[in-house]
């Protein structure tokens, strides 16, 4: 099984910005996490980080192209804006595709309670810190 792991903007600084809300591991600290746990499954994991929208989307049509088993994203402040990320979920359908946010985004400010590409998503984890990475990586290999 191949799965391809998306992370946003501002997902590189976790473990600096508001350690309150995202802890102190590192970034890299969570790709080896992602890493270590999917080697467990026998999952290979093709793990990326972009700041652009643009490559978020590239790398969503890429998944659909390469034949990717699935799709886990964490959009960051796309989750919140970015319609253009939603519709490439959407493009790529039957790619299972799970979102996934360290912080409970239901419980934060008003404008991070939307979601616009969750619909579009077999499942939306938030709030399970690290470890909800590894749950959709457990939930994609049930699909």
């Amino acid at each position: 099984m191949k799965i391809m792991v998306l992370n946003g903007p501002n997902l590189n600084m976790v473990g600096i910005r508001e350690k309150e809300i995202y802890g102190d591991r590192s970034f890299d600290g969570l790709i080896n996490y992602i890493k270590e746990e999917a080697g467990k499954r026998n999952v290979e994991v093709d793990c990326r980080q972009s700041n652009h929208e643009g490559d978020l989307v590239d790398w969503i049509q890429e998944a659909y192209f390469e034949k990717f088993d699935g799709i886990i994203i964490n959009p960051g402040a796309y989750t919140h804006t970015s319609i253009a990320i939603a519709d490439a979920i959407k493009a790529i359908a039957p790619i299972p595709v799970i979102e996934v946010h360290i912080s409970d985004i239901s419980t934060r400010e008003e404008f991070r309670r939307i979601s616009y590409s969750a619909p579009y998503c077999v499942d939306q984890i938030k709030g399970h810190g690290f470890e909800g990475y590894i749950m959709a990586l457990d939930e994609l290999l049930q699909k």
